[in-house]
């Protein structure tokens, strides 16, 4: 009670049977930094930091850690990237399928997509695979500095790619398939009589002529007996032999080489090449036949 001296005070009630008494105890030890309380003790965090058992939240990577308006940016390019890529893969499907109500109404656009860069060649796979060696041939009429003009043998351009390929562990792409796309292109838009259907015949026999003056300016570049001049005609011919059949077959082939022969094509400046030299692939002594 307040104001009764400590000696008429009542003596504090004594703890039941069994209650650990207030305080330390005889033999214990408080740990450093331990309220009186025992709250250190029973585990309880100290300090300003989160509750037990809630981890900070981490910040968002991705997209979603973007601000709205980037988030709205990046999605709408998603999106467009993901249409151009289904609308490719489509394109590429309806190019490569079987003539249909589909593919026959929508040729021109199939076509303006796929040519030329996207072009597919499913000769390997196709049920009738192809079974002949194709080489193209060019040879040039050539006028000197003195004005006389002469004919030069055929060249076989596609040996000459062949021998830059053989050994080579990494042959370039210009090497392996420029010539050989473009004789492939050439055929598709010519008929019989080497005549263009139209502009995508006209563009390819155009396409094909440059190739042959460039590659026939670098072999005139190189002759060895120092003839040169200047190209004003070229002309190219396609070599075709069969492959020939296993010998278990039975079967045989004519072996002989066709012959398809384009006419000759006047040069102009626009079919000349920027810059003819350095090419180190061409060798006349090897590649020139006799007309």
């Amino acid at each position: 009670m307040r104001g009764l001296p400590a000696a008429h005070r009542p003596p504090a009630p004594l703890p039941a049977a069994g209650t650990p008494a207030a305080g330390p105890q005889p033999g214990h030890v408080r740990a450093e930094g331990a309220s009186a309380t025992g709250g250190a003790d029973a585990g309880e965090p100290t300090g300003g930091g989160p509750p037990a058992g809630k981890p900070p939240a981490r910040p968002r990577a991705g997209i979603a850690g973007l601000p709205l308006g980037q988030q709205l940016t990046a999605a709408l390019a998603l999106v467009l990237a993901a249409l151009a890529v289904a609308a490719h893969l489509g394109l590429s499907f309806l190019h490569v399928a079987p003539s249909n109500t589909m593919t026959k109404q929508y040729a021109d656009a199939i076509d303006a997509w796929i040519y030329p860069e996207f072009e597919q060649n499913w000769k390997l796979f196709a049920p009738n695979p192809l079974q002949q060696n194709v080489a193209v041939h060019a040879r040039a009429q050539v006028r000197d500095e003195e004005g006389q003009r002469r004919t030069t043998g055929w060249y076989d351009l596609s040996a000459l790619d062949g021998e830059a390929i053989n050994g080579n562990l990494l042959p370039s792409h210009t090497e392996q398939n420029e010539l050989r796309r473009a004789w492939d292109f050439f055929v598709g838009s010519h008929d019989a009589q080497n005549q263009p259907n139209g502009l995508r015949g006209t563009l390819s026999g155009e396409y094909v002529r440059r190739i042959v003056v460039m590659r026939l300016e670098r072999l005139q570049d190189e002759e060895r007996d120092g003839r040169g001049g200047t190209i004003e005609r070229v002309q190219v011919r396609a070599a075709t032999t069969n492959v020939a059949p296993p010998s278990w077959s039975g079967e045989t082939v004519d072996l002989n080489p066709h012959y398809r022969h384009v006419p000759w094509w006047s040069v102009t400046e626009d079919d000349r090449p920027l810059d003819a030299a350095g090419d180190t692939r061409a060798r006349s002594d090897r590649t020139e036949e006799t007309p």
